[in-house]
């Protein structure tokens, strides 16, 4: 608001306000704090958007029907309240840094692709048969019985090649050797 505004009787904006908040600040804010289930802030934030819409509609502060302008003010306080409770319920509810810095840290969408690419590299590496079991047993998900189906041969032979394959990526990947056991 700037100082120059003026309103229909000659006074200034600013004027105009502090009186409202002087004449009705205290009942509006004890309406909102009970509204705002005790949360001082949010209540003094709504006590000044009451006032901000109050500002707006010079002609309901001036309505001829009523003696005061307290139960519009009212009126307009407890919409407002409900609109923001309705919109905090609207949206998830917000994490303190507290929260954030005792949260489990997780690798990223890069860390997880290097990763990929690295396993995926040192997989073609290995002999073509040792890839194929792995690739079957590991990635696809087949059992030693679907592989050696698959693949003609021994469920002995998937076993020992599925054995050696890791041993050799253990080698070449000696940083993900854990996550391989």
């Amino acid at each position: 608001m700037t100082a120059g505004m003026t309103l229909t009787n000659g006074t200034t904006a600013e004027h105009e306000l502090a009186a409202l908040q002087r004449e009705h600040g205290r009942p509006l804010f004890a309406l909102l704090l009970r509204l705002c289930d005790g949360d001082r802030q949010r209540a003094e934030d709504l006590v000044q958007e009451t006032l901000v819409r109050a500002w707006q509609h010079p002609e309901a502060l001036r309505a001829e029907n009523f003696d005061s302008v307290r139960p519009w003010l009212l009126t307009v306080a407890r919409r407002l309240a409900i609109d923001a409770r309705r919109a905090r319920q609207a949206r998830p509810a917000e994490v303190g840094d507290a929260v954030l810095e005792n949260a489990r840290v997780i690798s990223d969408h890069a860390e997880r692709a290097a990763a990929t690419l690295d396993v995926r590299e040192a997989v073609k590496t290995l002999t073509p048969e040792h890839r194929e079991v792995l690739v079957l047993v590991y990635f696809q998900g087949a059992s030693v019985a679907e592989a050696a189906a698959a693949l003609g041969i021994p469920p002995g032979t998937v076993k020992s090649r599925a054995y050696y394959a890791l041993r050799a990526l253990r080698r070449v990947l000696p940083g993900y050797a854990s996550d391989m056991r």
